[in-house]
């Protein structure tokens, strides 16, 4: 991991971009915290410049209640190169969408299973790399989607220990099998009228999961309309599994 940029907010939380090979990222520390603190990895869809004012706002948040927040940009998104592959599957999405037909599960598995495939033992080496800077000593924390990368690094990797996970992406049939092997603490936001997402397949995940402790946080609105309370209710169920 090489760190490239340190600048202070205004809250005094502080931002450290970096990069771990050509993988860029962001950290969030607490600034008036000390000693080793939990760690949440924030997931999004792809986009490390578009996402940020959102990503920065939940980090505040995480770092308001003494959380350490990293996130990694993600395979074909951002600067990072693109694959044609990808690509060609996302603008089959696009006509699918627009001409208001099913979206089959060729187009998901093109589009969500090798992005799965490559993000997940990125975010391994990131936490690998993430733990072993002073300050940050875990337990961690998974926030946000896509919902099937969340999926599959709370199923394979042991030191995450709770996760919120952001419904609102399609979902390949081959995760809802991976889902029976997750069993950390979950919480799942769901958005009811999300114009981009199979409110059904997001149903049958949450059943899916192994979990002994799940709990489904579903809201009127679209993508974007997730409520401040709901923010606030997945801040306080790291509270109780982090701390």
């Amino acid at each position: 991991m090489r760190l490239t940029s340190e600048r202070r907010l205004d809250d005094g939380v502080l931002e450290h971009t970096f990069t771990l090979g050509d993988v860029p990222g962001i950290l969030w520390t607490p600034g008036s915290v000390s000693g080793p603190v939990p760690l949440i990895l924030l997931g999004h869809p792809g986009g490390l410049h578009r996402m940020h004012p959102r990503l920065v706002a939940r980090a505040r948040h995480s770092a308001a209640d003494g959380f350490a927040a990293a996130t990694i940009e993600l395979p074909g998104s951002g600067d990072r190169p693109r694959s044609p592959a990808l690509e060609e599957a996302r603008a089959d999405l696009r006509r699918a969408l627009e001409a208001g037909e099913p979206v089959g599960d060729d187009i998901v598995d093109r589009l969500v299973l090798p992005l799965v495939g490559q993000a997940v033992p990125e975010w391994r080496t990131a936490l690998d790399a993430l733990l072993a800077l002073p300050g940050i000593g875990g337990p961690v924390g998974y926030s946000g989607g896509v919902i099937s990368v969340g999926t599959r690094l709370a199923a394979v990797e042991p030191r995450i220990t709770a996760a919120v996970l952001f419904a609102g992406s399609f979902v390949p049939r081959a995760i809802f099998e991976e889902a029976r092997r997750v069993t950390v603490p979950l919480h799942v936001l769901l958005q009811w009228d999300d114009e981009g997402n199979d409110r059904q397949a997001a149903l049958d995940l949450f059943d899916a999961f192994g979990s002994k402790e799940k709990t489904l946080h579903a809201n009127m609105g679209g993508h974007t309309g997730v409520p401040q309370f709901a923010g606030d209710a997945a801040a306080q169920f790291f509270a109780r599994h982090l701390r």
